[in-house]
């Protein structure tokens, strides 16, 4: 129900984003004379802001065409080197460029496309060959492709490290945002156990939740006041019929969405606030900034329910990683085990997400690593967000990034 009311919803408000839309381009037409005086600027703004809102958004591209190499321009393309049900693993490849670092980019799978990290990927484009793990949306895969789950993740990792190991260099370096830095860390105990050839040389994880007891944030307290049984019953939903994942159990990207929202719902009206205010100034260039922003941000996905309440089980309420108690398929995940890979750890002073401490706590658990091959850096007055994208990212934070990987290229 909970799932066919929202498409009710969507449906709804698409038609009025159109009418909206339709509205604001009639009242800005330069033969209309409302669009010079009166209530007209102001009315065209309102609709044109709500149109906005309310649009229905599918996957975004990256459009990532061209990088910076040395002061000149070189010309990028999307290859998909890998398949798999529920991603796909891309490259960009820079035309004419050989060599250079191999960067696995770990995209978050909570909530939001892997175009998300745009400005991560653009920013690592002139120093490295770039991979990234690109999620597909659970509603639209088959039941018949079977689950997904925590272990599958960690199985996608490995094998596409191997993939891009096969290509050159065996030994790629990863970078995980988020989300995804459990599950990669578990990879690289397992890969080190296993002395596999294709273990990163580096893992740089940005805002992720190894241990979620240190400096708890109010992501971190609705995962753990509220029972396992809760979220199964209340967050979980059934795809409708007119999806090709008909049926599968899903976590909705539009509540997530809507948590995200919610947590600071002052900030996000203040920014459409100032957007109506730009459109009313004629100062299209800050509008268009804030709407590429969110375009992006409401552009959602849903994940499977296995996966999402084994994440709330393991990750956020049991702790099982610092904990020791980590497991993939049955086989426990020994921190102890990663002995050759260098660690860097980030985060941001203000994020609201992951707390100051939660991704430092993985070189803690890296017992038997050299600390040598362990960093910390904490980005001050940067938030989640902006650990990833945005200025701080770019002059701040990708510099030691680029650094870390140089030390540790063999």
């Amino acid at each position: 129900m909970l799932y066919n009311a929202y498409e009710m919803q969507r449906s709804m408000l698409a038609g009025a984003s159109a009418l909206a839309n339709f509205g604001a381009g009639l009242l800005n037409n330069p033969a209309n004379p409302f669009s010079y005086f009166g209530g007209g600027p102001v009315v065209a703004s309102a609709l044109e802001v709500f149109a906005h809102a309310a649009a229905p958004r599918g996957k975004p591209e990256f459009g990532l065409n061209q990088t910076m190499i040395d002061g000149k321009p070189v010309a990028v393309r999307e290859e998909i080197v890998a398949r798999k049900p529920f991603g796909q693993l891309k490259h960009f490849v820079r035309e004419g460029v050989q060599g250079g670092p191999k960067l696995l980019i770990v995209a978050p799978m909570s909530g939001h496309y892997a175009t998300l990290l745009r400005g991560t990927v653009e920013r690592m484009l002139p120093v490295a060959d770039v991979y990234i793990t690109d999620w597909r949306d659970a509603k639209l895969v088959p039941l018949s492709e079977g689950g997904f789950d925590l272990d599958d993740y960690i199985d996608y990792v490995v094998d596409w490290l191997a993939q891009i190991g096969a290509e050159g260099d065996a030994r790629a370096h990863m970078l995980a945002v988020c989300q995804p830095s459990v599950p990669c860390y578990a990879a690289v105990a397992l890969m080190s156990a296993d002395k596999h050839p294709n273990l990163p040389r580096t893992l740089t994880m940005m805002g992720g939740p190894i241990d979620t007891r240190e400096a708890p944030t109010a992501v971190n307290t609705l995962a753990t006041e509220r029972p396992h049984a809760w979220f199964q019953q209340n967050v979980i939903a059934t795809v409708p019929m007119l999806y090709a994942g008909a049926g599968r159990q899903v976590y909705p990207g539009f509540l997530q969405l809507a948590g995200f929202m919610t947590m600071n719902l002052g900030n996000h009206l203040i920014s459409h606030w100032e957007m109506f205010k730009h459109l009313v100034q004629g100062d299209d260039e800050s509008a268009d900034a804030t709407m590429r922003f969110y375009e992006e941000y409401r552009s959602v996905c849903d994940m499977t329910a296995e996966f999402y309440l084994q994440t709330i089980d393991l990750v956020f309420q049991r702790h099982a990683l610092p904990l020791g108690e980590m497991t993939h398929r049955g086989r426990p995940v020994d921190p102890a085990a990663i002995t050759d890979v260098g660690i860097l750890a980030i985060e941001g002073e203000r994020d609201d997400i992951s707390g100051i401490g939660q991704t430092k706590a993985a070189l803690t658990i890296a017992t038997a690593l050299d600390e040598a091959k362990k960093k910390y850096l904490m980005a001050e007055g940067v938030g989640h967000y902006g650990i990833f994208n945005g200025s701080k990212w770019r002059t701040r934070i990708a510099p030691v990034v680029e650094q870390w990987m140089a030390a540790h290229s063999g």
